[in-house]
């Protein structure tokens, strides 16, 4: 199939990209590269510069040739941010797909995968969340791609769009020692502890030592960015047979800011100093995903589950691009 992955440029749609190429599949990134990275783009694949917003650059990209399926990550994912500057996310994450999805209307591209969030359960009900629970966000990130979810169900109604929701945890770890994360800002845990590690921060912050959790920082569901892209495919070929999924991806395992450090110890052989820090607004205490549905519906299954594996990778990829994609 011919695919246009929007965003292919960044973290986790390069590592969807270079899969869907290793299983044969034709790719066009698009991507303004504003927050992802010429370098990120896999071998093989045909890059668009250009803005998703922009009904003319889409106009012109989907003109190119007959695509399948849009795979869609062009989104601005800080939480904190957002409660900062929401109304930059709505421009972005919602208006802009509204765009996109017209486009689609236009050119007759009937498919879409859609990269959505567990922000959008905002404080869970119950943990593990499952894909029915309520959905109340507390930040406009996660108010950004409810929006999106639910456009997305109108336009299946009225015009038979079919189209994948994946509710992401968070993502983390590297593909390969070539490619892995570089967000610029940074604000994912992960990174940012392999930072101090390699001396260029002198410490972690932990915002928020006084949640209801064990051991009183927040908890959250860490995924492997290979297993998160694999589950791309997997939506993408059940859309032959289903016109709406949405899906909760993740390990189904908590781990607090606490552990994640003294993973990142382990794994380094460094102290990483960690200081407590006042909470940030729109943070739950606990966000960890059942992914029982598409292990059941998909046959999807975490083959690096283990958080000191991730971190590992992770670790391998930034001792050797200590500045990312800019060495």
């Amino acid at each position: 199939m011919d695919v246009l992955v929007v965003g292919g440029a960044g973290y986790i749609g390069s590592t969807v990209a270079a899969q869907l190429l290793q299983a044969g599949h034709g790719v066009v990134v698009l991507d303004d590269l504003s927050r992802g990275h010429r370098q990120a783009v896999p071998v093989g694949a045909e890059l668009a510069v250009g803005n998703f917003g922009d009904a003319a650059t889409l106009d012109a990209v989907l003109a190119r040739r007959r695509f399948d399926v849009v795979m869609h990550f062009a989104a601005l994912i800080e939480a904190g941010e957002s409660m900062q500057v929401p109304e930059r996310y709505f421009r972005n994450n919602t208006a802009n797909t509204l765009t996109l999805l017209e486009a689609m209307l236009r050119h007759g591209v009937g498919r879409l995968v859609f990269s959505s969030t567990a922000a959008l359960f905002g404080d869970p009900v119950r943990v593990p969340i499952a894909e029915d629970d309520r959905q109340l966000p507390t930040n406009a990130y996660g108010e950004s791609k409810l929006l999106v979810e639910r456009m997305l169900s109108w336009l299946h109604r009225a015009h038979g769009l079919r189209y994948a929701c994946l509710r992401y945890f968070n993502a983390a770890g590297a593909r390969d020692p070539d490619f892995g994360e570089d967000h610029r800002p940074e604000s994912h845990l992960i990174p940012l502890v392999l930072r101090v590690a390699l001396g260029q921060r002198e410490s972690i912050a932990m915002f928020g030592t006084d949640y209801a959790t064990p051991d009183g920082t927040c908890v959250r569901d860490y995924i492997h960015v290979d297993d998160l892209a694999r589950a791309h495919l997997l939506a993408m070929a059940a859309l032959n047979e289903h016109g709406a999924l949405h899906y909760n991806l993740g390990n189904g395992e908590g781990y607090s800011v606490r552990q994640v450090i003294e993973a990142a110890r382990s794994v380094t052989g460094h102290v990483i100093p960690a200081i407590a820090a006042p909470r940030r607004a729109g943070d739950p205490a606990v966000l960890v995903a059942s992914s029982a549905r598409i292990r059941a519906d998909l046959g999807w299954q975490p083959r690096i589950p283990a958080l000191r594996d991730i971190i590992a990778s992770a670790w391998d990829w930034h001792r050797r691009h200590p500045r990312g994609y800019g060495d």
